[in-house]
């Protein structure tokens, strides 16, 4: 892919589509490094699956027999010289702590190293396509913090879904905002 922020969308839509009810993107920019953990609290995976996930040529999915989410981050992340690790706990081996986490470590100082491109529209996409998910959003540099969290937003808008119009563009507007705002990141 060409931007970080698609493979994101997949991997988060993965997240939703697995029932998770809270799903972290959690961006950490240190030094040359920069550090994706997306984790959720869906039905995770066996261990049959969790093996087989990397492989292109696996997946669940009935509508087409490759699933490319994962191997391409994975792909993406070594090589700039950096690391991927997807961990999983099936919700029928743990009814209580189940879920995903992937994490993939890139340098940024590599020559194919993929640049985040459009994170703005990669998170409203998100909440705007799933209101009834919650999303924790957080991506932090140079002592910067960027962050939202829906189920904060819920508490303060009470029956306003937030898919509303209005919702959206103040999402969009206040994420825009922070980031300039943080001009090093």
């Amino acid at each position: 892919m060409k931007e970080l922020s698609l493979n994101i969308l997949d991997v988060a839509e993965n997240s939703v589509k697995a029932k998770a009810s809270l799903t972290e993107i959690s961006l950490t920019e240190c030094n040359d490094t920069l550090t994706l953990v997306i984790k959720d609290n869906g039905c995770g995976m066996t261990q049959e699956i969790l093996m087989g996930v990397t492989d292109p040529f696996y997946t669940t999915r009935t509508t087409r027999k490759v699933g490319l989410g994962i191997p391409l981050l994975k792909m993406s992340a070594e090589m700039t010289g950096g690391s991927f690790k997807i961990e999983s706990v099936s919700i029928t081996d743990d009814a209580v702590n189940h879920g995903t986490t992937v994490t993939a470590v890139f340098n940024k100082k590599h020559i194919d190293f993929t640049p985040l491109g459009d994170i703005v529209s990669t998170v409203v996409t998100l909440i705007q396509g799933h209101p009834d998910c919650d999303f924790l959003y957080k991506h932090t540099a140079n002592d910067n913090e960027i962050s939202l969290d829906t189920r904060e937003l819920r508490e303060v808008l009470e029956d306003v879904p937030l898919d509303s119009y209005e919702v959206i563009k103040w999402i969009e507007g206040n994420l825009k905002e922070q980031y300039l705002q943080s001009e090093s990141i």
